[in-house]
C-alpha cells in the first residue's frame, strides 16, 4: 500500500520522489534531547515481543515459564544491542573505527546494528539462559524466533525515516533521492522492501505456524523457518540494496554484497533444520507445562 501511494504521487509529479517531501522526522525533539525513532523502534520490537512470547507460553506445549520469558527479555535485550554493534563493527565499520573510538560504540541512536551480530547475540543470550534454567535449547529458540521479526519490522521502517541504507539507482515509479545521497540519484526504497521481507512476511508466516499449525510440537522447525525465511528475504533484498560505502569494491569483486555473503550460511542452517524437525516425529501433545510441574 505505502509502494502504492508513492508511486502514484511520483507519476502526479513526473519525476522521482524527494524523500524530504515526505515531511518525515528522525525523531521527537524532547528541547533538552531527541528521542530518535530508531531507538523507538528497537524498543517496539522488544516489548512486542516480550509479550506475545508472554502470550505463547501460555498455550499448550510451552517448553518455558514466565520466569524463563522474564530472563530471555533482559539477556535476549542485552545480547540484540551488544550482538548488533559487534557485529557492525566487525562487518561493516570502516577499518574497524568503532573499535578504535569506544565511545562512538554506544551512540545506537546513530545507527548501526549488524543483523548478522544480533543473531549471535541473541543466540548467545538463548544458550545462557538455557543452560542456567536447564532447559532445552531448541525448543526455546523456536518460541524466541516467532517474535524477532516485530523487531526487523520496526527496525527497517526506522531506517526508512532515517533516510539511511538507500537502494541502487533505478526507474521505477516510486524512485526516491534521499538528501544524504551525494550524487543524488533516484534509488529504490530498500529499507521498505526489507521491511516486507524480512519484517510483515515474515510476522505472518511465524504467527500462521504458531497458531494454526502444530509446528510448535516439532523442535527446531520455528526457528529453522525463520532462519531460512529471514536471510533468503535479506539474500533478494541486497539485490535492490546500495552496498556500504566501504564494502562497495567487495561487492563488485565478489559478485555479492557482504550481507548476502554472511546470509548464505543462515539460509542453510534453517534449511537443514526445518527438515531435520519434519523428519523426527513431532511431540506428543500432552507435553507438561514446566509451570505446572
Amino acid at each position: 500500500m505505502l509502494l502504492s501511494l508513492l508511486a502514484e504521487t511520483t507519476q502526479a509529479a513526473g519525476q522521482a520522489i524527494r524523500f524530504e517531501d515526505l515531511g518525515l522526522r528522525k525523531g521527537i525533539d524532547l528541547g533538552f534531547f531527541e528521542l530518535r525513532f530508531y531507538s523507538l523502534a528497537y524498543l517496539a520490537g522488544i516489548v512486542l515481543g516480550f509479550w506475545h512470547l508472554s502470550k505463547m507460553i501460555k498455550a499448550p506445549g510451552s517448553p518455558l515459564a514466565q520466569r524463563h520469558s522474564d530472563d530471555l527479555f533482559f539477556y535476549c535485550t542485552v545480547g540484540i544491542i551488544l550482538g548488533g554493534r559487534l557485529g557492525y563493527a566487525l562487518f561493516y565499520s570502516p577499518d574497524f573505527y568503532l573499535f578504535s573510538h569506544p565511545l562512538e560504540f554506544f551512540k545506537l541512536w546513530e545507527g548501526g546494528m549488524s543483523f548478522h551480530g544480533g543473531v549471535m547475540g541473541v543466540l548467545a543470550a538463548i544458550a545462557w539462559v538455557c543452560w542456567r534454567a536447564k532447559i532445552g535449547f531448541l525448543r526455546t529458540a523456536d518460541y524466541i524466533a516467532l517474535n524477532v521479526p516485530f523487531g526487523m519490522l520496526f527496525g527497517r521502517l526506522a531506517n526508512f525515516v532515517n533516510g539511511e541504507l538507500w537502494g541502487r539507482e533505478t526507474d521505477v515509479p516510486w524512485a526516491m533521492i534521499f538528501p544524504e545521497d551525494p550524487l543524488q540519484l533516484a534509488r529504490h526504497p530498500s529499507q521498505l522492501y526489507q521491511a516486507g521481507l524480512e519484517g510483515a512476511l515474515m510476522v505472518a508466516v511465524m504467527l500462521w505456524l504458531f497458531w494454526r499449525t502444530r509446528a510448535r510440537w516439532r523442535p527446531g522447525l520455528l526457528v529453522g523457518v525463520f532462519t531460512a525465511g529471514l536471510a533468503l528475504g535479506r539474500f533478494v533484498a541486497e539485490f535492490y540494496r546500495e552496498p556500504d560505502v566501504q564494502l562497495a569494491e567487495f561487492a563488485r569483486q565478489t559478485g555479492l554484497s557482504m550481507g548476502q555473503w554472511l546470509t548464505i550460511p543462515l539460509i542453510l542452517v534453517g534449511v537443514a533444520l526445518a527438515a531435520r524437525a519434519l523428519m523426527r516425529p513431532p511431540l506428543g501433545s500432552q507435553a507438561a507445562h514446566p509451570a505446572a510441574a
